[in-house]
């Protein structure tokens, strides 16, 4: 059968180009954020003299960008050079829920293009290239700019998408009388879990500038009365006596030695028979593509690392967990069970 992928059949160096050029797409996402093309085309369609008088722009320089988001999906162009909204842009408007915007802005920010400048350093030490910019670890840094740590949280929610339901799916969760989520920021994940478990209540912990966001989003999902919220940090000590403790992107987030505190910790706040669920991207084995492989790169830039099941294996080991075994969802991440060894 003949391969029918347009990218297998494209030459080496029109791929190349398609990957060098991705950090222009990026910065046109960013910029259409920016300047809040997806609101100001929300109630009907408008040309590029319209929109360049609502956003103190250049009209034919705006004109240029418009046809170029238009030929990548974002907009799209009728004859009289009026443009329209289409799925992907109606999913960078501001207020709708699940709404894009804020991971465009985060991710789109200095703070991360300085972060992978220093990408070569990253690879020569095995150190934060965020650290060596701005003198502080990733999440220090976000403590001490709360604008920007709201704005993380709630871009987190968006960029995980469909994955809070697929993990609530795929785990029996309606065996635990008490969820403790342990860095569950906002309680996206927490509020997914016990709205298919009716019978299981929940305990959302995380820093005080954290979880400050999270009764606004566990209020609105009708869950407030069955989440109790804890402020704290697991690298001091986490809620005791949970039946299931809840790791969700916590452990890509930190090195080594800060994950074998924060394993320790949930270790000592569990009872017998309590089980240990660690939610993140387990990479296959050799060439096989997968999104967390482009993510270990952003978290070599600021600190972190994803994991294989063999590396979660000797991680957990170290800890004195048992690894029970990896379920997948269906979305990127799976759940890593483990017990106490």
């Amino acid at each position: 059968m003949a391969n029918t992928d347009p990218k297998a059949e494209a030459p080496p160096h029109a791929r190349l180009m398609e990957m060098v050029m991705a950090q222009w797409t990026s910065r046109l996402l960013h910029l259409t954020v920016q300047m809040e093309l997806a609101d100001r085309l929300a109630e009907g369609s408008r040309t590029a003299e319209e929109l360049a008088q609502s956003t103190a722009a250049n009209a034919h320089a705006l004109y240029r960008v418009m046809r170029t988001l238009a030929s990548l999906g974002l907009f799209t162009e009728d004859s009289a050079h009026r443009f329209s909204l289409t799925p992907l842009s109606e999913a960078l408007r501001s207020g709708i829920p699940g709404s894009f915007r804020s991971a465009v802005l985060l991710l789109g920010r200095d703070t991360s293009a300085m972060s992978l400048n220093h990408l070569l350093y990253s690879v020569q030490t095995g150190k934060s290239g965020f650290e060596k910019a701005f003198g502080m670890p990733f999440f220090e840094w976000l403590a001490t700019h709360p604008a920007q740590a709201s704005m993380f949280s709630e871009s987190m929610v968006s960029f995980h998408g469909a994955e809070p339901a697929a993990v609530a799916t795929a785990y029996d969760f309606s065996q635990f009388k008490t969820v403790v989520d342990v860095g569950g920021a906002t309680g996206n994940l927490l509020t997914a879990i016990l709205a298919r478990h009716p019978g299981s209540r929940g305990i959302l912990f995380d820093r005080p500038h954290v979880v400050c966001d999270a009764p606004a989003l566990i209020q609105d999902r009708g869950l407030g009365d069955r989440i109790e919220i804890e402020a704290g940090s697991f690298f001091e000590s986490v809620p005791a006596g949970g039946d299931a403790y809840l790791l969700s992107h916590i452990i890509h987030d930190w090195s080594e030695a800060q994950c074998l505190t924060v394993l320790a910790n949930c270790r000592q706040a569990m009872k017998p028979g309590s089980r240990l669920l660690i939610i993140e991207m387990v990479l296959p084995n050799g060439d096989a593509p997968h999104v967390g492989k482009m993510l270990d790169i952003v978290m070599l830039a600021i600190g972190g690392q994803e994991r294989t099941e063999a590396e979660y294996l000797t991680l957990l080991d170290r800890a004195g967990f048992r690894l029970a075994r990896v379920v997948p969802t269906e979305s990127a991440v799976s759940i890593v069970e483990a017990f106490p060894a």
